[in-house]
């Protein structure tokens, strides 16, 4: 019996491996490979800055397990591209990434290679600012070769970044008078202030920082007509005590391409993050900052758009900007501390917080500006636009501050939740009025009450509230408004500004916000 059962179970062994030998047994690739798409195109990239990951799919469609001899790159080793062929990096050394062999592949089956660059335009013999670079992947050789093109646009770009200690590896940190006592104080952040050489942003290249790009005392960063700034993550711009920031964009003819705005935003060029909030930091201008100016500026997918703090009495406001729009940021538009801020046909949208808030007191005056906010990437705790008097410690002391002007003009102040404006008084001084404007807050247990009575003339005159103001696609920040707006002909000659954000002239009857009305294309 012994014997019978050991017989049956090495027959039944021969049986199993006899039968699933053929699964091993593969031809070599006839040439009969399909694939998703004929050309790989990776997205723009800075130079020297990696790509995102990109995919081919590679189908067998025929009933034969088969091997693919080769998959390799047609530039070889000197190829800037580098591929994964369903989890493996191929041979090792200087063909890592670049070579794979025998690559089997079962019968109605597919395989996924992913596809990265890292490219230095300065290799490529580039004259121009941008170099259009192209290989080819090759899948076998001779009659039996099949290809696939790989293609990227590189940008070159003026790079600012802080040095690194190359014993230590400790980046480079930024020192200045922090609390304005006149000492120099250290801090952890990472970045370095710009020689005198590099105050001037111009708009034959990008510009693309690293770390925080400081101002220093008694100088100013010009960022002139055209040019476009890129911010890695966590960086940004400090205006330090005495210096000032002047964005000079200028009106664009082409409202898509926006040659002449200002543009600063992350420093992937992908579409994939062309709307994502909070790629990097913000523009910070700091406590004792001066003469800040922002004119035809889109500022978009930072942390905060614009940090202002302090200098709420200055004779001139610490903050002028116009023309201007900020957009997916994950946390404010425009946070102001303490400040002064006067701002016409501002765009702000799309905020993990509140697009504008007016904190800890200071003066604010915003005349034809949209404040509103469309976020949907999570919850958000505040509206639109936050005003308030005081600033609480870690010790939980509260600190008040006078809100001695809060006006805002000809505005649209909406978004996609209600109330879309809240203002929390703490002391006596607590000066704001809305005019003319669109308004969204119907909240029936602060309505009609102290500084919510909207029949009380002193804060509010002439306002429309929880009417549709007809935007394009606010959740795309188009904010134009069409012509079934609400916003339409509210506003007042007392305040208008004589054209709007796009250049069009206000007359007759005034609309509130950045825009005149229009008519949408179908």
């Amino acid at each position: 019996m012994k014997r019978l059962l050991s017989f049956m179970f090495c027959f039944g062994i021969l049986i199993f491996w006899s039968s699933c030998r053929n699964d091993f047994e593969f031809s070599p690739s006839q040439g009969q490979l399909e694939f998703a798409k004929d050309t790989i195109y990776l997205d723009t990239v800075f130079s020297n800055i990696g790509s995102s990951t990109y995919n081919l799919k590679v189908y067998n469609r025929s009933d034969e397990d088969i091997v693919i001899p080769t998959i390799q790159f047609e530039n070889g080793t000197d190829s800037r591209y580098r591929m994964n062929v369903d989890g493996e990096t191929g041979l090792e050394g200087a063909q890592e990434g670049k070579f794979f062999e025998d690559v089997e592949l079962l019968a109605n089956d597919s395989l996924y290679i992913f596809i990265e660059t890292t490219i230095d335009i300065t290799t490529l013999g580039a004259l121009e600012n941008q170099f259009l670079y192209t290989d080819r992947i090759l899948f076998d050789a001779g009659n039996h070769q099949q290809d696939i093109d790989v293609v990227t646009l590189v940008k070159d770009a003026v790079f600012i970044y802080p040095s690194k200690d190359e014993i230590t590896g400790t980046i480079e940190t930024l020192s200045f008078d922090i609390d304005g006592d006149g000492v120099i104080d250290d801090t952890t952040t990472q970045g370095r202030f710009l020689t005198d050489e590099e105050l001037t942003f111009t708009n034959e290249k990008p510009y693309v920082i690293y770390g925080y790009a400081g101002v220093n005392p008694g100088k100013t960063l010009t960022m002139e007509a055209g040019a476009r700034v890129h911010f890695h993550a966590d960086s940004g711009i400090i205006i330090t005590d005495g210096a000032s920031l002047h964005i000079d964009g200028a009106l664009s003819s082409n409202p898509d391409l926006l040659e002449n705005e200002v543009i600063i935003e992350g420093d992937r060029l992908e579409p994939l993050y062309e709307d994502i909030p909070g790629q990097w930091g913000t523009i910070w201008l700091y406590n004792g900052s001066t003469n800040n100016r922002i004119n035809h500026a889109t500022i978009k997918n930072a942390t905060v758009g614009l940090l202002v703090e302090g200098n709420p009495n200055a004779t001139t406001d610490k903050l002028t900007i116009t023309n201007s729009q900020i957009y997916n940021t994950s946390s404010f538009g425009i946070l102001g501390r303490a400040t002064s801020i006067s701002a016409e046909n501002v765009v702000l949208n799309n905020s993990g917080q509140s697009s504008f808030a007016g904190t800890y007191g200071g003066k604010y005056n915003f005349t034809h500006c949209t404040i509103a906010n469309y976020w949907n990437s999570s919850f958000r705790e505040y509206p639109a636009l936050l005003l308030n008097d005081y600033i609480v410690d870690e010790n939980n002391t509260v600190y008040v501050n006078d809100l001695t002007e809060a006006n805002f003009n000809n505005c649209i102040i909406y978004g996609n939740d209600n109330p879309e404006f809240l203002l929390e008084q703490q002391g006596d001084v607590f000066q704001f009025k809305f005019s003319n404007s669109l308004l969204r807050f119907n909240n029936l247990n602060l309505s009609g009450n102290g500084i919510y009575d909207f029949e009380d003339s002193t804060f509010y005159a002439n306002n429309v509230f929880n009417e549709d103001p007809d935007f394009e696609a606010p959740y795309d920040n188009k904010l134009r408004i069409g012509a079934d707006s609400e916003a339409i002909g509210i506003g007042s000659s007392e305040f208008t500004v004589a054209t709007d954000l796009l250049g069009n002239p206000r007359s007759g009857a005034i609309d509130a916000g950045a825009y005149i009305h229009t008519t949408f294309d179908e």
